[in-house]
């Protein structure tokens, strides 16, 4: 899976926090909304081609049924971020050792849930 750059991310973050398919010009007011306090504006051409670079990645796909596209996220926040933790781990040359780094910095919240969701999965 690709990696996201700033930009990506914020468009994706506004994308995941709405139910609905969004326009460009929408992500752009959005994104606004979120920045407003750097005082950063984004152009809508800027939204397009973040959209059509995400669009190309597999992270959005654009309804062009009617005009202007819609916009919405293929994968929801937790997906993306599951694929990610698999991406990682794919990469390491021992994957036991990088769970079990990974199960001794969690919390003992974490711990707990990722105990119950592990019994969940258990066969019965």
């Amino acid at each position: 899976m690709a990696s996201l750059g700033e930009l990506e991310r914020s468009v994706m973050e506004v994308l995941w926090t709405n139910d609905a398919s969004l326009t460009a010009n929408e992500l752009r007011d959005a994104l606004a909304l979120r920045d407003e306090a750097s005082g950063r504006t984004v152009a809508t051409t800027t939204v397009l081609t973040v959209l059509s670079r995400l669009e190309r990645k597999g992270f959005v796909s654009r309804s062009r049924d009617q005009r202007p596209h819609r916009y919405r996220a293929l994968l929801s926040r937790e997906e993306h971020t599951a694929e990610l933790m698999h991406e990682v781990l794919d990469r390491s040359s021992d994957r036991d050792a990088a769970l079990a780094r990974f199960v001794g910095t969690v919390s003992a919240t974490e711990a707990a849930t990722l105990r119950k969701l592990l019994d969940d999965l258990a066969p019965r």
